[in-house]
């Protein structure tokens, strides 16, 4: 497997209150996978990646990449993040080559990457602009080029489209899918947006609510490009819309019930 995880758990401890925000996770992706993880608000998803990413340790478990334990980050696994994260004071071409320059590469080598990237994502013409010059849309095209040029085996994908205009976003989910097809990398995508989950993934794999746990696995076995207005696509979307909903009214009965006394004991002696 490209990347595992087994009985992966998550626990931030701020006295005198501890929050379980992940527990027991575990699931495979496979090498050339385009993986989706949707759930509640709040549940953990952006943890996990962060966690994949080796910008985070789980509590217990293990993340594996390639069977190897995965630690720290690793320089075949990039991400893609919900703000951008481009610095300022750099251009467009020189925030792409950012991560060849820490690796050492010479600076030729550096800029002939970046140009080729900066084309696949439409934005040759832009190398020499920086940060506060662009649209939301271009700066997230940035964000791909930058993830791309290290030539990751694994591309993570933190809410990558939530920060722009739904008609950019449409445009570059696109963009992504054939990036994807093209390079026959591993993604996985954070996404609250259910229908964008389905428009991508292979998988989809739905987190329950706080602490969160795998409620199910979803295959996505839809020829590409997908229609929203498709059966199989309002089916899925159906399927998936309900696992999440019966969640969110599980967790807000869990809120109310956590109020009494005596759901306080059992919830201590479930913790044990």
């Amino acid at each position: 497997m490209h990347v595992e995880l087994s009985n992966v758990t998550k626990v931030y401890e701020d006295p005198p209150e501890t929050v379980t925000a992940l527990k027991d996770i575990s699931f495979h992706v496979k090498e050339g996978e385009f993986l989706c993880i949707v759930g509640p608000s709040g549940c953990g998803k952006s943890t996990l990646l962060r966690m994949i990413a080796g910008l985070d340790r789980p509590s217990s478990g293990q993340i594996r990449f390639r069977g190897d334990l995965l630690t720290s980050p690793h320089s075949k696994i990039s991400m893609v993040f919900q703000s951008f994260a481009l610095l300022p004071w750099r251009t467009v071409v020189q925030n792409v080559e950012f991560g060849l320059e820490v690796q050492g590469k010479p600076k030729s080598e550096r800029e002939a990457k970046a140009m080729s990237l900066l084309e696949m994502v439409g934005l040759q013409g832009s190398e020499n602009l920086y940060p506060k010059q662009l649209s939301g849309g271009m700066k997230q095209r940035v964000g791909i080029a930058r993830a791309l040029a290290i030539d990751p085996e694994v591309v993570l994908m933190d809410e990558a489209f939530s920060a722009i205009d739904e008609f950019t976003a449409g445009a570059l989910r696109a963009e992504v899918s054939d990036i994807h097809k093209e390079t026959g990398k591993t993604f996985l995508l954070v996404t609250h947006n259910l229908p964008e989950a389905i428009e991508l993934a292979d998988r989809i794999l739905v987190l329950s609510s706080r602490p969160a746990r795998v409620k199910s696995i979803v295959g996505v076995d839809l020829e590409r490009p997908r229609a929203s207005t498709d059966s199989e696509f309002i089916t899925i979307h159906k399927d998936i819309f309900a696992l999440l909903q019966a969640e969110l009214e599980n967790s807000l009965m869990r809120h109310r019930l956590s109020e009494l006394p005596e759901f306080r004991k059992l919830r201590d002696i479930e913790d044990r």
